[in-house]
């Protein structure tokens, strides 16, 4: 139960690199939370965690999922772990909360989704991106009205290449850029147009243009989707972009456009001295470059923690869901199958849950 006997909620993180800090670090500000364990198969990584934390180090997600002090899993794994840990979090009784993508494909993410159904026990989709500040504030001016009917949204990110082994091994990974990035735009998308609508089919083009030494998946790619009332987004994606971390979101209406462009920030500097870390996937430690302040803030990871926690504790449904995580997966399932095709396709929804 949630922070049962008035203690604090008992977070238990399953970590494997900088994702797993974002969360954790997202939760430094949300009140009555304590991360009491963590788990991390890198013996370095766990004690460097444990020391800087406080937390409880064990070496397995099952070790993890059976400490009575966790309440809620968080996990915070490379793509090819997430079924294993959801599972076995739900067959702990644990409530759970997975990075995107939820998974390497629909099927996973099914089987997922259906298991924390049956266990009963609450649920959400970490997608940072829909919880930033700048993208909260342009679906409140959507709601307001500010820019008519919306019509259109376009996403485009980018950077130089993914930081960690397991991303360059497609069959492991379950894909490269588009399951990678466009997960956060397809997000996005159904966000500003409203979730109410339902996402029908996919055309989509990728390739591998530059790193088909390191991989044999997509390193680049753009994709159309089409929801139901005709109107469309578009996500173009790269791991071969050069010069930091791009995101630029636009959406359109009848009586206006708003624009987000989370890579540059509000700090332009140029530099001829290295000012240490300056942001995630920055190219360059001198020149022109962008610092970020206070990163997991501005990259929405403490409003997406503080959603989780407070949905958890109040038993309500949270602002992402992973409903949400298997719909994103059946759109990427669809773009990939029109990569190999060469045309429009249908987006495939279980009966059950398309019918909510």
């Amino acid at each position: 139960m949630a922070g049962e006997g008035g203690r604090p909620v008992g977070v238990g993180m399953l970590v494997a690199g900088f994702i797993g800090e974002f969360h954790t670090l997202g939760l430094r500000y949300v009140p009555d939370t304590r991360v009491v364990a963590h788990a991390d198969a890198s013996p370095e990584r766990r004690e460097a965690f444990a020391a800087r934390f406080g937390s409880r180090p064990f070496d397995s997600i099952a070790g993890l999922c059976a400490d009575p002090d966790v309440d809620l899993v968080v996990v915070s794994l490379p793509n090819h772990l997430h079924r294993e840990a959801v599972l076995a979090a739900a067959a702990a009784g644990k409530a759970v909360a997975c990075t995107k993508p939820l998974g390497r494909n629909a099927a996973e993410a099914l089987e997922m989704l259906r298991a924390v159904r049956a266990a009963g026990v609450f649920s959400s989709y970490l997608e940072n991106v829909v919880f930033n500040l700048d993208m909260m504030r342009l679906r409140e001016m959507i709601e307001a009205g500010a820019i008519g009917r919306v019509t259109t949204v376009r996403a485009r990110e980018g950077h130089s290449g993914p930081h960690a082994a397991h991303f360059w091994d497609a069959e492991l990974a379950g894909g490269g850029a588009l399951l990678d990035m466009a997960s956060h735009g397809t997000e996005v998308a159904r966000y500003l147009l409203g979730k109410e609508i339902a996402v029908r089919e996919v055309f989509a083009w990728g390739a591998t243009l530059v790193h088909g030494a390191r991989t044999t998946g997509e390193d680049n790619a753009v994709m159309i989707v089409r929801f139901e009332d005709g109107r469309a987004a578009t996500c173009d994606v790269s791991w071969t972009s050069k010069g930091g971390l791009e995101g630029r979101f636009e959406v359109s209406g009848d009586a206006g456009r708003l624009v987000h462009d989370m890579g540059t920030g509000s700090i332009r500097a140029f530099i001829e001295r290295p000012a240490g870390y300056l942001g995630e996937k920055a190219d360059a430690e001198t020149g022109w470059v962008f610092p970020v302040p206070d990163e997991v803030r501005v990259h929405g990871h403490d409003a997406m923690m503080a959603d989780v926690i407070g949905a958890f504790r109040a038993g309500t449904r949270p602002g992402e869901t992973f409903e949400d995580g298997y719909v994103v997966n059946c759109v990427l399932d669809a773009a990939y199958r029109s990569m190999r095709s060469g045309r429009w396709e249908p987006v495939e929804i279980d009966e059950e849950v398309a019918a909510g």
